[in-house]
């Protein structure tokens, strides 16, 4: 089920693309959402802490699957874009064989390692035995994770962006469902609500593949196209790896400073991590613009329009930056009843309202990154990515969140600033970096420099 995405309107075609994109993105963080919200019902603060520290380690690994597979998404589009269908089938092909057996490894590793991985998180004690059981449950369930993620990079490289948010509407109905079961009337807490994201996902996966052979939804495909092809392979890794590895260290940031907060106490610890769940809803526009932005420009730079890849990019940053304004402001006002909607203890509400008005401006300058960092990885450049990434993180947002955490002991507001600071520095090196890619187009991927100049 392809579609061209290379004609009309670009900013047409950008919100045509996105918007299924950004329901998919909703409705994938309504599972963390969910969780916390109906732990907090009928949960205590330690339950709440429990699923706010796994559900941070689970979206690690969840963001780092994504990242792998935007390689699929650049590989698959830029075939798509130039028109070549054996190319598109094998890459398709060649991502499940890459991913499929990876998920089984990363299960298998994660499973062993519970206990250590609690612990580096510096977990409050009372929250220690709820988390070991949440990520247990959790990390059974990583190949149905991989597997919905594969299958979502492998349409939106073939430009159809709406089947995977239908896949995850199914697993959000019954993730919350499932939740009310396992945690309400059944009172398991925080494995309850590891049980509930599991069994969703897996229903997902099976209701997705069920659909895709009932109406041939991946056409051309046949057994040769897994037979591993080392080129494939290595472009989709090319892309995938600096990603993964990026929006790795992001998430290693952000549990270094849940660290800080944890080892603050129970109170700080719980504020933290109901206002990095409110975020993840307030970067669902940037990190739609990103994905939109890779397979948008991918399938361009596949046909050889460049300048309508320059398009994309700037309009994606204009409607990423008005977004980011909005909610920014609307923050300033809300934060405390936000926060209230996950806690009842009026500490961890003040201490939440704090941190996320310093971390709310992030969703400005972390968008207009993202959607540079979608326009590398579409020519292949993921590794400036993965460099103003690690820059920032290193110089910016562990050191002053660090900073804060020791001198500003009554207040979460200083540690929710060093994000939008880290950021900065990204968005910097960013403009730098587009600006040399104009001057030096030799310096580009050997195909996407080639159809530059046939252009």
């Amino acid at each position: 089920m392809e579609r061209n995405l290379t004609t009309g309107s670009v900013l047409q075609t950008i919100f045509s693309f996105s918007l299924p994109y950004l329901f998919s993105y909703l409705l994938q963080t309504l599972y963390g959402m969910a969780d916390l919200f109906i732990i907090g019902q009928f949960g205590g603060v330690e339950s709440t802490t429990a699923v706010s520290v796994g559900s941070q380690v689970m979206h690690m690994l969840t963001v780092m699957i994504v990242g792998l597979a935007m390689g699929s998404t650049v590989k698959i589009g830029r075939a798509v874009g130039a028109g070549k269908t054996k190319q598109a089938a094998l890459a398709i092909g060649n991502t499940v064989t890459l991913f499929l057996p990876l998920s089984v490894f990363c299960m298998a590793a994660l499973l062993f390692a519970v206990k250590p991985i609690v612990s580096l998180m510096s977990t409050p004690s009372e929250a220690v035995s709820g988390t070991v059981s949440y990520l247990t449950i959790c990390f059974a369930g990583l190949p149905f994770i991989t597997a919905y993620n594969m299958v979502s990079s492998v349409f939106r490289g073939m430009g159809d962006s709406k089947s995977p948010m239908y896949f995850i509407a199914v697993a959000c109905v019954f993730n919350i469902v499932l939740d009310y079961l396992f945690i309400g009337a059944m009172g398991l807490g925080a494995a309850g609500a590891a049980l509930g994201t599991t069994l969703s996902q897996t229903v997902s996966v099976v209701l997705s593949l069920l659909m895709i052979k009932k109406r041939n939804m991946i056409s051309g495909i046949c057994l040769a196209d897994l037979k591993p092809d080392w080129e494939i392979l290595g472009g989709i890794l090319k892309v995938g790896i600096p990603i993964a590895v990026q929006d790795g260290f992001i998430q290693v940031a952000f549990i270094v400073i849940t660290v800080f907060a944890n080892r603050r106490g129970l109170s700080d610890a719980a504020a933290v991590g109901i206002v990095e769940k409110l975020i993840g809803i307030l970067f669902l526009v940037p990190s739609s613009m990103l994905s939109s932005v890779s397979a948008l420009s991918a399938q361009n730079i596949g046909a050889g329009k460049h300048d309508r890849a320059r398009k994309i990019l700037k309009y994606a940053v204009v409607i990423t930056v008005s977004f980011g304004v909005a909610a920014s402001v609307l923050m300033l006002f809300a934060a405390e009843p936000a926060v209230r909607l996950f806690a009842d203890d009026e500490k961890v509400i003040a201490l939440g309202g704090q941190y996320m008005r310093g971390y709310v401006w992030d969703c400005i300058l972390a968008g207009i990154h993202f959607c540079f960092s979608g326009y590398f990885c579409a020519y292949g450049l993921s590794g400036i990515s993965f460099i103003h990434n690690l820059i920032s993180i290193i110089f910016a947002r562990i050191p002053l969140a660090y900073l804060a955490s020791k001198y500003y002991l009554y207040s979460l507001f200083p540690m929710g600033i060093a994000a939008p600071i880290g950021s900065a520095l990204s968005v910097i090196i960013c403009i730098a970096a587009f600006f040399w890619m104009n001057r030096h187009p030799g310096r580009l991927e050997p195909e996407a420099a080639v159809a530059k100049k046939v252009h």
